[in-house]
């Protein structure tokens, strides 16, 4: 969706997720720490969303209100719920959960295509997501190197 006033795009915020991910880290500081690996951050700050108002701004000044209403009028409920998604988080710790992703499956298909075939042209069997970046830049060298030749 567009901003009538400019072309750039309209941005909104739910407020709510950024005290709920504030509170996730002030409350996690204070779980023990042979419990930590347990508690996946991301469930408990879902778990809490899940159970209070959305609170949404579309401009820093609607931020700020929202933000000051949350504070003073809902602080105590996402304390709350906070603390029982840490609860209800821990309650079950050998169950198992695929995250969710931000990069659909067509995506991800193409990035693999995309990451195979740099390994041809580049003669890389073993280049990864985490080498690619390094051995592209090399490659880059090497030929800026023999155009100067």
């Amino acid at each position: 969706m567009l901003n009538r006033n400019s072309s750039s795009p309209k941005v909104y915020h739910n407020v709510i997720e950024l005290l709920v991910t504030e509170e996730v880290q002030e409350q996690l500081k204070k779980v023990p720490h042979n419990l930590q690996p347990y508690i996946e951050p991301v469930e408990v700050a879902t778990y809490a969303l899940n159970r209070l108002p959305a609170l949404y701004a579309s401009s820093e000044e609607g931020q700020k209100r929202q933000l000051k209403y949350a504070r003073q009028q809902l602080q105590e409920q996402i304390t709350l719920a906070v603390r029982q998604g840490i609860m209800a988080v821990q309650r079950d710790p050998i169950r198992n959960s695929t995250p969710l992703s931000w990069i659909s499956d067509d995506r991800l298909e193409a990035a693999q295509r995309a990451l195979e075939a740099l390994r041809l042209v580049l003669n890389r069997p073993d280049l990864s997501w985490e080498t690619l970046v390094p051995v592209v830049r090399q490659a880059l060298y090497k030929a800026a190197r023999k155009q100067k030749h």
